[in-house]
């Protein structure tokens, strides 16, 4: 198996130090630009918040291996698949990769080269995910499923303070991240905070059991991109975790101590008309993974691989649809749909390099965020299952 280039070689780290508790006007503005410039050239980005200490992330590594480590019937009791498996546990091998099923997109996998392949799983996911609501919820909504009561285990007192404290401080760090993106694109600075205002957005953790699976190149979660807006990950004790940049290339993730990787989702995606792309990642084991799981054995920790994961979500209501410039550029190709020489020369003329030919006409319609993601759940059962709305 080729090894991947590094995340912390490859992606810069941006310390959120000086911008914490400022409004997103009073931070350097070259930090908002550089923030916007990364996710738009690779989709991704690592930041420093000193708000989310590494002892938190440790923390709820601990509880969720204490968790995951029970016995599978007493698991099956969180286990709520009428809400579409929105709260609570998901078994492993419920959810299926879309690459498994998506002919379009095992055609952008057969375009990957060499060591940017990505590995074509045979079957669901090897992992168990525990869905927990974090945030306040709408009072009137016409998603209800995407925003239902959380689901408590029993046996662990310490449950809805980890996890609350956890994934609060994930979203503080990503609303944070969105003001200062906003400003960085020229949108208005409170624009993607306010769509996230009582939006859905869960704590994900998955669990993989590394004693039964871990085999090398053994696909724990298949090649996909997220539905939402951002998807905020802390570090984990397996390595296995890879995403892939918008040039092609496939990184293997290395989040440093007291950092968090963020990437975009479709949400972001379509709010910016394709400027910023939705970010590709799997997860697999590699020499890396079975090089930590024998020291975990020799040190006598568990071999659960527990992956950080929070997913920030538009509030289920609000409306998706390109904003600022990016709807302007949109409005401009739709006009000029007839002519596929004059949209082109408006997109350059527009300064937008990189912007996807999605921006024609309907690539970006306007629809509300539930629908947008109650839709990839509809297309999950066309595939045979049900899967976690939040990401194929």
């Amino acid at each position: 198996m080729a090894v991947a280039p590094d995340s912390a070689d490859v992606l810069p780290v941006f310390d959120l130090t000086a911008a914490v508790d400022k409004n997103p006007d009073e931070a350097d503005p070259e930090l908002c630009a550089s923030i916007a410039r990364c996710l738009h050239e690779t989709g991704c980005l690592i930041v420093r918040d000193p708000r989310v200490p590494a002892a938190h992330n440790d923390r709820f590594l601990d509880l969720l291996e204490r968790y995951f480590g029970q016995p599978a019937d007493r698991k099956m009791a969180d286990c709520r698949p009428s809400l579409d498996y929105q709260v609570g546990v998901t078994p492993c091998g419920t959810e299926v990769p879309r690459c498994l099923v998506d002919t379009q997109l095992q055609d952008q996998l057969r375009k990957l080269k060499g060591a940017n392949r990505a590995t074509l799983p045979t079957g669901p996911d090897l992992k168990w995910r525990y869905m927990w609501r974090v945030g306040q919820r709408p009072e009137v909504t016409q998603f209800p499923e995407l925003n239902a009561e959380p689901v408590v285990p029993q046996g662990f007192p310490e449950w809805s303070v980890v996890m609350d404290g956890w994934g609060e401080a994930l979203v503080g760090a990503a609303t944070l991240v969105a003001g200062l993106l906003a400003r960085g694109l020229g949108l208005g600075e409170s624009e993607l905070q306010d769509l996230m205002s009582v939006g859905p957005h869960l704590l994900a953790p998955t669990g993989s059991d590394l004693y039964c699976n871990g085999r090398l190149g053994a696909v724990l979660a298949g090649y996909h991109y997220d539905l939402n807006l951002i998807t905020v990950h802390g570090r984990s004790r397996f390595p296995g975790l890879h995403v892939w940049l918008r040039d092609g290339r496939r990184v293997a993730v290395r989040i440093p101590a007291g950092c968090l990787l963020m990437q975009a989702g479709k949400q972001l995606e379509w709010l910016t008309g394709g400027y910023i792309a939705a970010g590709m990642h799997e997860v697999v084991v590699t020499e890396a993974t079975l090089a930590a799981v024998e020291a975990a054995r020799a040190a006598g920790r568990s071999t659960w691989r527990i992956s950080s994961t929070v997913f920030i979500h538009c509030a289920s209501d609000a409306v998706l649809r390109p904003l600022g410039r990016f709807g302007k550029l949109q409005q401009q190709q739709r006009n000029q749909t007839d002519n596929h020489d004059a949209a082109t020369s408006a997109a350059a003329a527009a300064g937008e390099e990189g912007m996807k030919a999605g921006a024609e006409d309907g690539a970006y319609p306007a629809i509300k965020a539930g629908e947008q993601v109650s839709s990839g759940c509809r297309a999950g059962r066309r595939w045979g299952r049900v899967p976690m709305s939040s990401a194929f």
